[in-house]
Order: structure tokens, then C-alpha cells, then sequence
């Protein structure tokens, strides 16, 4: 399969054809009725990746293509024969912080954090899990032996401030633990906190990677330099939220999780010039391509630094992503649903469908996708 481009188009498409529409899309997702169930998929839970591969890069590449639906089977090492010259690659450099934290109420009641997001130095806004929720003045006594106070509650998430005067980054760089995702059944390792992270992660902050960019080592980077593809950055913080489930029936009335981003001008430059010359831009991972999108909701690209909510489904026209580079995502969840607006939900369920009869490997450290984006009807 190294050297070997096997395509597959219409892979078991099972949907009555009364179902679907021009496009080859449910007549349902035309009309903006989309429900919950409508991304949901059977996975196995075998396929669940537990470990990540043995090297960066050793992992395999689905490629789909937007415009016919058609799959193919790569190795992520493959990626450049993919890319083209002034083609530009835009990654997430965000840093995940050993976010998961221990210790005990002042009742003596066992309590867990996992920061949410640093405010500041001392202030932190954190998922706290324990028998019953402390109240603002509580004291938390943390096994490491520092403490924090509660400051208060804000709708699921707490608000609370170190005692003493080092900071957060250096107690958790000491004392935190790698926050896996809770399908990764199995405690961290030392080796989750140089492989649950990007070789290129330099802004602190998220408390879950970006998984796309973990496929990357420098010889791959290397090697698309060379070929004249372009790297650019922006940064969002991933939070614990992206693991939030959709709740609601109708996908409309869902809300979505707040998280930081920022794009800076010489990210907006280097992407307009990319378009100027017939280049494609290229999001790594789900996370740039909200980050983008973002920063293109008024037309074209501009800087922009702050909290995002967008909330990318089916029916939404993306304005700046061309190809997109993501792993494979939980069923009915929002990551999942914004494939389904890049690549289109038919195509993208039959994508899913064939990575699980082929053994592709899902989530965090498992296989990736490389989509080009749906033709958008006229």
C-alpha cells in the first residue's frame, strides 16, 4: 500500500435512493432539518487507538476527494505526493499542558481537576470532579501540596485561584498530568507527554492536542519545504469541550464550547499571497480550520485574537479552507459534523464507513484523512 493509490468510489452505499437528493445529499440536510443521529456511525471499539504508532508519520492516510467522492489509501508519510508547490500548510501551535490535577476538599473529600483554560497567572477555570461541588471560599488541597481557593461557578465550570505565588504553568509542568481523552482507556505515560503533543506546540494552553499535527515529524516538514509548500501558524487552545457531545435532537440549537484563537497579520499575508499565486490553503487539523474560518467570516481573511464559538455543519460555505488534514472523529459529534460541511455527510458516512471495514485505526493516535473540499453547487 506504500506505492499503491487504491481508489474506491460509492463504497456500500446503503441509503435508499428516495433518501437523497441533487448532490448526493438527504433530502433532510437540504432542507436544515439535520438531527443528532444523522452523524452517527457503528465503530468497533478494538479500533480505538490506545497507543500511538511507533513512529510519527507510520501511520495510514485516507484520502478523500470532495468533488467526486472518491477514496483512496495512503501512508501519512505519502502526504507530498498529495501537495503541490505554493500550497500552504497552516498549522495549530498550540501547547498542551499537563492539565489533570489531584487532591482534597477541606471536608477530606477526594476531588480531580482538569483545567478548562489559564485567565491568568493564579486564575484558572477547570472541570472539577468530585462527591459534592465545593462553594465559593472552598478550600482546595492539592496532593502536591500547594492549594487553591474557589472563586466561583460558572455554568460547568469552576473559577479558582492559587494561594502561593508561582504560577500555574510551573506547578502544572511539575505536578500535572497529561489529560488523554477519556476514550484512551489506560493511564498516562511519560512518553504521552512528547507523543500527545506536535513537535512544533510553543503557545501553552490547550488541554487536548491537535491531533492532525501529531502525524508530523521535522523530516516530513523537511521534506514539504524542499518541495516549496509553505508552512504558516495560528493558535487555538484546545479545551476540554471538544469532547462535549451534542445534546440536543436538532443540531441547530447547539452550543457550542468557547475556545481562544489567535491569527496574526503575517498568517493573513501568507495566505492571501498563497491564493494570489493559485495555491491552496491547507488546514491541519479541525481546530485550523475554525481558527480560519474564524478570521474570514466578514469575506476575506483578517487578524483576528479572541474566543471562538463557530459551529461549522452542513450547510455552511467555507470561505477560506481548501484541503483539510483531521483524524478520524467521534460519531454525532461537532468535529465529525464539520467534516460532513467540508466533504459533504453522504460522502463523508461512506468515508467513515470504509475506514472501519478497512481497520483504519480512530481518534487521537490513530489514522488521518486527507479531504479536499465538496464542489459547491451553482
Amino acid at each position: 500500500m506504500d506505492s499503491e493509490f487504491s481508489n474506491r468510489q460509492g463504497f456500500n452505499h446503503d441509503r435508499p435512493a428516495a433518501e437523497m437528493q441533487a448532490g448526493g445529499e438527504p433530502a433532510s440536510e437540504l432542507a436544515g432539518t439535520l438531527r443528532r443521529q444523522d452523524f452517527y456511525y457503528d465503530l468497533p471499539p478494538e479500533l480505538i487507538a490506545q497507543q500511538p504508532p511507533a513512529r510519527r508519520g507510520d501511520s495510514r492516510l485516507l484520502t478523500l476527494d470532495g468533488a467526486s467522492g472518491e477514496l483512496g489509501d495512503r501512508w501519512f508519510r505519502n502526504l507530498p505526493e498529495l501537495l503541490q508547490p505554493g500550497d500552504l500548510l497552516v498549522f495549530n501551535d498550540t501547547r498542551v499542558i499537563p492539565a489533570r490535577l489531584f487532591g482534597r476538599k477541606a471536608s477530606g473529600g477526594r476531588f480531580e481537576i482538569l483545567i478548562e483554560r489559564l485567565l491568568d497567572e493564579r486564575r484558572a477555570l477547570v472541570h472539577l470532579h468530585a462527591s459534592k461541588s465545593p462553594k465559593p471560599g472552598g478550600a482546595l488541597r492539592f496532593d502536591a501540596g500547594f492549594t487553591a481557593t474557589v472563586l466561583g461557578r460558572h455554568g460547568e465550570l469552576f473559577e479558582i485561584s492559587l494561594d502561593g505565588d508561582e504560577p500555574w504553568l510551573a506547578l502544572l509542568e511539575r505536578h500535572g498530568q497529561t489529560p488523554l481523552p477519556p476514550y484512551i482507556r489506560r493511564p498516562p505515560t511519560p512518553e504521552d507527554r512528547e507523543r500527545y503533543q506536535t513537535i512544533y506546540a510553543r503557545q501553552p494552553g490547550a488541554v487536548a492536542a491537535p491531533t492532525a499535527g501529531l502525524h508530523f515529524d521535522q523530516e516530513l516538514l523537511d521534506r514539504l519545504a524542499e518541495q516549496g509548500i509553505e508552512q504558516v501558524f495560528v493558535t487555538l487552545h484546545v479545551g476540554a469541550g471538544t469532547f462535549q457531545p451534542v445534546r440536543v435532537e436538532h443540531i441547530e440549537e447547539h452550543v457550542m464550547h468557547g475556545e481562544w484563537i489567535e491569527v496574526g497579520a503575517a498568517t493573513c499575508e501568507r495566505i492571501a499571497a498563497a491564493r494570489a499565486r493559485g495555491g491552496r490553503v491547507i488546514a491541519v487539523g479541525t481546530t485550523v480550520a475554525r481558527a480560519l474560518e474564524t478570521a474570514a467570516q466578514n469575506g476575506g481573511i483578517q487578524p483576528w485574537c479572541g474566543q471562538t464559538r463557530i459551529f461549522i455543519y452542513p450547510g455552511y460555505r467555507f470561505r477560506c479552507v481548501d484541503a483539510l488534514i483531521t483524524n478520524f472523529h467521534l460519531p454525532e459529534s461537532t468535529l465529525l459534523m464539520l467534516v460532513a460541511a467540508f466533504a459533504g455527510r453522504a460522502a463523508t458516512l461512506n468515508a467513515y464507513r470504509y475506514a472501519v471495514e478497512q481497520r483504519y485505526r480512530f481518534f487521537s493516535y490513530g489514522d488521518a484523512m486527507f479531504i479536499t473540499r465538496r464542489t459547491e453547487p451553482a
